[in-house]
């Protein structure tokens, strides 16, 4: 999934459709700047992959609802520090945003967080998160997903396994947690599993370094915790996918972040700033799936989960 710049179809979209297939695209403040113009930009880039013989497009954008929302006014601002406090609040947030964001061809939301804040912790989740304990995140968070997928806009619940004990800021640095499965199972990995039971679409990966789950990869490049734990263990079918690849957490070459998101059983990778990243993605992928067949399975196994819901969600 990539991000691109500009306000509407031009050559760089057009590139990554038609040649990088991208499965999907995402939506940041610099490619939204009315309803109007947002509305003609998605219709457009789907009636040019549907020219491409392709799959509708995913079509993402991070509106959370309170600090992190890219669809500002005449978008419904939700005010406030939580902006979600209640059921019906939770309720009210999912309903309206589904409604905008459908309207304007937007079908899927990175939304809702579910990292749990200790006591105590001045996290740098503060003014993302629910306020209050696993319980609490994990009713909040399910009736956001209930509400959005009601409506066929796709959840992702972000961001596995938790990072609201993290006090650094992963754009920036590669925070490291050092707390051992049997902690982030009494808290932070509950509210996923609960979205897991009320079959969220996704799942994104956070960029932490969680050395008791595994000691080299950090979480959206490790298949200890993407493949083992929550796959294998914990039991998600639905699209995993990693945090924005271009964060300065990721300290790895772009080949490298290849072979790993193959090895972990990841579908989506993000990549949401233009550049050559993008075509050392797809030039790497596609070598890898060329020369090994495990990858090449692990590719076809991301392909059908990602159709199953494309044809659940964007079919009319």
């Amino acid at each position: 999934m990539l991000g691109f710049d500009g306000i509407e179809l031009n050559d760089d979209l057009r590139y990554i459709i038609s040649q990088i297939k991208a499965c999907g695209i995402i939506l940041f403040k610099r490619n939204i700047k009315t309803p109007k113009q947002v509305a003609e930009l998605c219709s457009k880039c789907q009636k040019y992959a549907e020219e491409c013989k392709l799959p509708p497009l995913i079509i993402a954008v991070d509106q959370e609802g309170g600090t992190v929302a890219r669809l500002k006014e005449p978008f419904t601002i939700f005010k406030g520090n939580p902006f979600i406090e209640s059921v019906d609040d939770a309720k009210n947030f999912a309903s309206i945003t589904a409604d905008e964001l459908k309207e304007v061809g937007i079908n899927m939301n990175f939304a809702p967080v579910l990292d749990v804040i200790p006591d105590g912790v001045d996290s740098i989740m503060k003014a993302r998160a629910f306020k209050g304990d696993a319980q609490q995140v994990s009713k909040l968070g399910i009736k956001v997903i209930l509400g959005l997928q009601k409506k066929k806009v796709m959840a992702v619940a972000k961001h596995f396994p938790g990072i609201g004990r993290t006090i650094k800021d992963s754009h920036f640095h590669l925070p490291v947690l050092n707390y051992d499965l049997k902690t982030l199972e009494q808290s932070d990995i509950k509210p996923f599993k609960d979205a897991i039971v009320c079959d969220v679409t996704g799942i994104m990966l956070s960029h932490i370094s969680y050395p008791k789950l595994d000691n080299k990869w950090q979480a959206s490049l490790s298949p200890a915790i993407a493949k083992d734990l929550l796959r294998n263990q914990i039991g998600f079918n639905g699209l995993v996918m990693t945090d924005d690849l271009d964060m300065k957490a990721i300290k790895h070459d772009m080949k490298t972040c290849i072979r790993q998101i193959l090895r972990s059983d990841i579908d989506l990778a993000l990549i949401c700033h233009k550049g050559p990243d993008i075509d050392t993605a797809f030039n790497e992928l596609t070598r890898q799936i060329n020369q090994n067949e495990n990858f090449y399975q692990a590719c076809e196994q991301s392909f059908q989960r990602v159709l199953k819901y494309k044809k659940k969600y964007l079919s009319d």
